[in-house]
């Protein structure tokens, strides 16, 4: 039998390994004291746990950007990569936002405010905060995450009226176990947690207990004189608490039932009315702990459509956020802990924005922006990822076919540049990363002015990726109809072109521009296409690394205004000055800018150098294009265009060998021949007319 078919002995085995080992214990008061001594992290607030469950699945620094990468979103380990996010502003949101969460954990202001993710259709926001809640559960079940609550037993013993269904009663708010101390001992214990606490935060705890716990401590400290120690051993049981969003355990996912008739006590609970017979109607313990601010508390509360709340219904988030408190009808006031996600689109954020009657509640938001990516390559990591999770058929996906996707939907979200020496298309690369030929792009500056320009900001209006993912996978539908195995750019460009128009999330006022940009990506486009067949017909790649390492030969003692030994003869001379412009005008690098870019190539290497890379002209961009560049004017007299314009001239080696060539840099032999079509017939002309 097959040693990796699954049992019921090792499926049980598995999932044994996966709970906590202490979830089904129940512990002594005595003993939770010890085990904050030894770890009084456990203590810890909402806003410090989460801030710390970031860090915990890693980070990466990003120097460039100054901006904080957080595992648990770029590479997302616990599903393996499934829900990762792309795209250096995305990733700049995500770490705005955890800095106002670790802001909160300080105490700086942030734990008083509503966290409120702001950005368009399909920008990713409610993906993040999904991906909150399950590291958070996730987090709590491990020993660094841990958190304890608490239950009252044996109540019967000593509350003659109490419910004998109600003889165990858990903490209706999942407190902590520490507020069953009165606050001056709490304190007291509270200054020794932080003496040992290795964290840059405090504990702090000024809760009171809720008010059903209230009332059996009441009457429990009544029935034994006050001793505290004895209601504690006697009728407290310390246990594990993990978040568990199905059970709505310190996880609360908020969207009210009826959006025009909305009732207060879906956020703060209400009475219970199957305990008013028993208890009374004014008693704590006739109280319905079912409100979402009680259901998250000790973890996330995260609000669905947040602004579409009516304002009245809005008004609870002020004492939720200021006082960090809810207020119940017909029940006294709980203290809550918690953060507080609200995630809202553009149209709602504008009409509450001019409401003068919302100022305090705008008052009580940090707003973190979530716009759509920005650097084309991340956003085609969309579509690829959207691929890898979903059950695709064996479809090739040609090379640029994403990519391009990608492009046409940063061109409809950034701003037109200002300036007259950067166009759409060359900011678009710009942000992408790309080097413009032969001219500097201030990057930052084209940021800059994009911000100023925008409503909101950058990058918060245009094509969502849910209509470029839709375009493509019925290009892949269609592809499938017609009995082809590829995904090409062209089919893709021309569900673009057909549906840009039947899609309701794209205003009509945009038709026109955006279909100028889908023009804009044709081209560009076929400007690869034509770079990948030239390759094809020509590429050397030991021909590239030997240019390659002569022109750094060249490039540096230029630099150090020294000699190389002549390639034939061995002997010292000048460095070839005809070969090195040979090299950088196939860049448009005139001659006042060339000693800035042998200066950018040589710094680059040294660097390199510095890290114990050894020197590949491939690994950097703008000298492997120059050099593809000049290969192609060294060999292009040697093919034969006649026949790769008439396929009646074009002998079936000749041919194969040239599909071979692109199948290496990633088509499928259908995807080959279709480019070679598509684009050889171009390369053809233009040097046929030019010869």
């Amino acid at each position: 039998m097959n040693g990796d078919i699954n049992t019921l002995e090792t499926i049980s085995q598995q999932y044994r390994e996966t709970v906590p080992n202490d979830l089904r214990d129940a512990k002594s008061f005595d003993w939770y004291l010890e085990a904050i001594q030894d770890d009084p992290k456990i203590t810890r607030n909402a806003h410090q746990r989460v801030a710390d469950m970031f860090d915990h699945y890693g980070t990466r620094y990003d120097e460039e950007s100054g901006t904080v990468e957080y595992l648990l979103a770029s590479e997302d380990p616990l599903g393996d990569g499934e829900n990762t996010f792309y795209g250096e502003v995305v990733h700049r949101s995500i770490h705005e936002f955890v800095n106002k969460v670790k802001s909160g954990a300080r105490g700086l202001g942030p734990d008083r405010r509503i966290k409120l993710l702001l950005g368009p259709v399909g920008s990713g926001k409610s993906a993040f905060d999904a991906q909150i809640r399950a590291y958070f559960e996730d987090y709590t079940a491990s020993d660094a995450g841990r958190m304890y609550t608490f239950r009252w037993t044996n109540l019967c013993d000593v509350i003659p009226d109490q419910d004998p269904s109600d003889d165990t009663v858990q903490s209706p708010m999942n407190q902590d176990p520490l507020v069953l101390l009165p606050l001056e001992q709490r304190q007291a214990v509270i200054e020794t947690l932080n003496d040992r606490l290795d964290a840059p935060y405090s504990i702090r705890n000024e809760q009171s207990l809720d008010p059903a716990s209230s009332f059996y401590m009441d009457r429990l400290l009544a029935y034994y004189d006050d001793d505290l120690q004895a209601v504690l051993e006697n009728h407290v049981e310390v246990i594990r608490l993990i978040a568990d969003e199905n059970k709505r355990q310190t996880i609360e996912t908020f969207e009210p039932k009826d959006k025009k008739n909305q009732d207060e006590t879906e956020l703060t609970g209400d009475v219970n009315y199957s305990k008013i017979a028993v208890y009374g109607e004014s008693d704590p313990r006739a109280f319905d702990y079912s409100g979402a601010f009680c259901n998250a508390n000790r973890g996330i509360f995260s609000g669905e459509e947040l602004l579409k709340l009516q304002k009245e219904f809005l008004y609870d988030f002020l004492h939720a956020t200021q006082e960090q408190t809810i207020k119940p009808k017909s029940n006294p006031r709980i203290d809550i802990d918690q953060v507080i996600v609200g995630r809202t689109n553009m149209p709602e954020y504008r009409e509450k924005k001019g409401d003068e009657s919302m100022e305090a509640f705008n008052d009580r938001t940090k707003r973190i922006d979530f716009p759509y990516v920005l650097e084309y390559e991340a956003e085609a990591e969309i579509y690829r990822k959207l691929l890898r999770n979903a059950d695709v058929p064996d479809i090739h996906v040609e090379p640029h076919a994403l990519e391009m996707a990608g492009l046409f939907g940063v061109l409809t979200r950034i701003e037109e540049p200002d300036t007259e020496t950067v166009d759409l298309l060359q900011k678009a690369k710009a942000y992408n990363g790309e080097s413009s030929d032969g001219d500097d792009v201030d990057v930052t500056k084209l940021r800059e002015e994009g911000e100023q320009k925008a409503e909101i900001a950058e990058a918060m209006v245009g094509v969502s990726p849910r209509f470029i993912g839709d375009e493509i996978a019925e290009a892949i539908m269609n592809s499938m109809h017609r009995g082809r195995s590829h995904l090409s750019p062209l089919s893709v460009f021309s569900h673009f072109e057909e549906n840009l128009e039947n899609h309701g999330s794209i205003p009509e006022e945009n038709f026109e521009r955006y279909h100028r940009y889908l023009e804009l990506v044709r081209e560009e486009y076929r400007e690869r296409a034509i770079e990948d067949v030239r390759h094809a017909l020509a590429y050397d790649i030991d021909e590239i690394r030997r240019q390659g390492e002569k022109y750094m030969d060249h490039v540096m003692a230029y630099i150090d205004d020294d000699t190389v030994p002549d390639e034939l003869t061995g002997r010292d001379q000048e460095p070839d000055e005809t070969f090195l412009r040979a090299v950088e005008q196939k860049l448009d690098i005139p001659e006042d800018r060339k000693d800035d870019f042998r200066q950018e190539v040589s710094n680059w290497v040294s660097r390199r150098a510095r890290e114990g890379e050894a020197f590949s002209p491939e690994d950097n961009d703008r000298l492997r294009r120059a050099l593809e560049r000049k290969l192609w004017e060294d060999k292009k007299h040697n093919i034969n265009f006649s026949a790769l314009v008439s396929a009646n001239e074009l002998d079936d080696d000749e041919r194969n060998a040239w599909v071979d060539a692109l199948i290496e840099q990633g088509y499928s032999r259908e995807g080959a021949m279709e480019v070679l079509e598509f684009a050889g017939a171009e390369v053809a002309k233009s040097e046929l007319e030019g010869a």
